[in-house]
């Protein structure tokens, strides 16, 4: 037997292509959180490598100036143990969850709502998205 058939839309012009599209510029948008916290982060990053390297220096002068107790400093090197301080800073105040927790939330939430059968257009629909109260 022959199977005759006639398709009415190839490539990017299918339906299928439209929702892979559409998941596409959902996920490339950014939601108005994600703006909010790349501001901040972009004041915040600077602010805290300066107190970071602030912190170093002081902690190597007062190591240097005798000020520090000779059992504190680790294997006797001012430079390890400012060190460590500085980087505590860093560990502790990192904004790096700020700036990567918002476009990962967003891509998972297009992606397990494509899943579900719901699509979602951007970012900001999907940041409103907490008023929706049924589907």
């Amino acid at each position: 037997g022959v199977l005759l058939m006639t398709c009415s839309r190839v490539g990017e012009d299918t339906f299928l292509a439209q929702v892979v599209q559409l998941i596409e510029e959902a996920q490339a948008t950014k939601a108005p959180i994600q703006v909010l916290a790349d501001r901040i982060a972009a004041v915040f990053v600077p602010t805290i490598l300066a107190l970071a390297f602030f912190t170093f220096a002081a902690w190597y002068t007062l190591c240097c100036l005798g000020c520090v107790p000779k059992e504190w400093v680790t294997a006797g090197s001012p430079l390890i143990f400012s060190f460590l301080f500085a980087n505590a800073v860093l560990v502790i105040a990192c904004p790096c969850a700020l700036g990567l927790a918002t476009p990962t939330a967003v891509m998972v939430g297009t992606g397990v709502g494509a899943r579900l059968g719901i699509l979602i257009k951007s970012g900001q629909a999907l940041e409103t998205m907490h008023k929706v109260s049924m589907v």
